[in-house]
């Protein structure tokens, strides 16, 4: 089967969830977007609808082909509804036992010749596979955020995945207009085991008084050239996303260097999770 004759799915509408289904309807795909909750589903339908039009305005599309766009992608309420689907893309929260069970679900309701890719940005694609029936058809397809923008694709292989699985995954990131980057298997993958420490240490920073958030941002943003600082960066990612990170990097590679900053810590459980809560190491205005 050619990438194009994928009939796709994402599971979850969150933020990396709608971009990918977004990326995925703009490339000429239908799409079936599922999400448990129904408010959690407007919200990703809306947020796909908002960024549509952004693009439009913008010339990156035509506006007469934002509301085709948009008709491609399939919101459903019932897993049921997946169960024609040949690739189905899992977008939920960074937990392993999360997406444990949403693969032990979808592996029993698709065909046997239908892929499970992880969009996850740091857990095992070995573990989840090992938790199917189809382990050799089982991939990791991590996105970066904002989804409609960003090139890059880390594709992962588990230690089980066929070459035919990651042939098939890598044309259809090609098909998306993407950029795929073969990477196997481990904690935090290439681009959060080298990224998640740096922002982890700028928190240490923080805690330990050496510099104010926006000092450590402006030196990155003037001294290497970042396009953000860390700790804005940090702000963006989701503090939850970067501490439930750094605790899979700790626990997978047993390295005491991966410890997350407490500061990190405190403020996950204050609720300060960064821009979508409204207060992370910034404050923000809706």
């Amino acid at each position: 089967m050619r990438a194009t004759e994928h009939r796709l799915g994402v599971v979850g509408a969150g933020t990396m969830g709608n971009g990918i289904a977004h990326a995925m309807a703009r490339a000429g795909f239908e799409v079936k977007l599922y999400e448990v909750s129904e408010p959690a589903l407007e919200r990703g339908l809306a947020t796909i609808r908002t960024n549509l039009d952004r693009e439009a305005a913008k010339g990156k599309i035509d506006p007469a082909e934002a509301p085709t766009i948009f008709a491609r992608i399939h919101a459903v309420r019932r897993p049921q509804e997946l169960s024609a689907c040949t690739l189905v893309v899992e977008a939920a929260t960074e937990r392993l036992q999360v997406k444990r069970e949403i693969f032990r679900d979808l592996d029993e309701l698709l065909g046997a010749d239908a892929i499970l890719a992880s969009n996850s940005s740091s857990i095992s694609i070995t573990k989840l596979a090992a938790g199917t029936r189809r382990p050799a058809q089982v991939i990791g397809m991590h996105f970066f955020n904002p989804v409609p923008m960003m090139k890059l694709v880390e594709v992962i292989r588990g230690l089980q995945t066929s070459e035919a699985t990651f042939q098939m995954v890598r044309a259809l990131a090609l098909d998306m207009d993407k950029t795929p980057v073969e990477v196997n298997d481990a904690a935090g993958f290439v681009s959060n085991r080298v990224l998640m420490p740096l922002l982890n240490e700028a928190m240490f920073a923080v805690m330990e008084g050496v510099a104010k958030p926006e000092a450590v941002d402006e030196i990155f943003r003037l001294g290497m050239a970042h396009p953000m600082g860390p700790l804005t960066l940090a702000d963006f990612i989701g503090l939850d996303v970067c501490l439930d990170i750094m605790r899979v990097l700790e626990d997978g590679l047993g390295d005491p260097k991966y410890r997350p900053c407490p500061l990190l810590v405190r403020m996950v459980d204050a609720g300060w999770l960064g821009r979508k809560s409204g207060r992370g190491f910034y404050t923000y205005n809706e």
